[in-house]
C-alpha cells in the first residue's frame, strides 16, 4: 500500500467554482462568499493553496492587501507587518489526514521566505469552534485579543504565531 500525499498547489482560476462551493458549505465557520468576491480576494492573497483536486484550501493576506474584513483590519491596526490566515477549510471526506497542518506548514515556509515574522488568524468564539482553538494552539498560536463583530452576530478570538529564526 502506498502513502502518496496529494500535492499542495497554487489556486488557479479554474479551481474557483470548487473553492466557492467548499467555502460556502462552511460559511458558518468562515463567511459566505459570492464568486466575484472570491476572485477579487484571490487576487489580493499573499498565499492561496489547495491540496489535491480540492481536499483542502487556505487563503491568506499580508498587511498590504486591499481587504475590508473586520478581523483583518483588527490586525492591521495593531501590527506593522503580518500574514493573516483568512480561511482554511478541509472537505468532509478528507478530514483527519493532516491537510490543514500541511497547509499551515507550507504557509510558514512561505512566510519565512518572505521575511515576515508574524502569522495571525481568528477563531470563532460564538459560535464556538473548540477544534480550531485546539488546532491553532498545537501549532503555536497564542490568543492576543477578541472582538464582537457583524452587529453582535459573531464573537471571535484573535491569535498570533511568531515565527522563529
Amino acid at each position: 500500500m502506498t502513502n502518496m500525499r496529494s500535492p499542495i498547489a497554487r489556486v488557479a482560476p479554474e479551481d474557483e467554482p470548487a473553492i466557492l462551493a467548499l467555502n460556502n458549505e462552511h460559511a458558518a465557520e468562515l463567511s459566505w462568499l459570492e464568486a466575484e468576491r472570491l476572485s477579487f480576494l484571490l487576487g489580493e492573497a499573499f498565499y492561496a493553496r489547495r491540496i489535491g483536486a480540492l481536499q483542502a484550501f487556505i487563503m491568506t493576506f499580508d498587511q498590504d492587501a486591499n481587504y475590508d474584513s473586520p478581523n483583518f483590519l483588527w490586525f492591521r491596526e495593531r501590527y506593522k507587518r503580518f500574514v493573516y490566515v483568512d480561511r482554511v477549510v478541509v472537505a468532509g471526506h478528507a478530514r483527519g489526514r493532516g491537510h490543514a497542518r500541511r497547509l499551515y506548514e507550507d504557509l510558514f515556509d512561505q512566510v519565512a521566505r518572505a521575511g515576515q515574522t508574524i502569522v495571525t488568524c481568528e477563531v470563532n468564539a460564538e459560535p464556538p469552534n473548540p477544534a480550531s482553538d485546539a488546532f491553532h494552539a498545537a501549532l503555536g498560536f497564542v490568543e492576543v485579543g477578541d472582538a464582537v463583530i457583524h452587529g453582535g452576530k459573531k464573537a471571535v478570538r484573535y491569535y498570533e504565531r511568531k515565527m522563529t529564526a
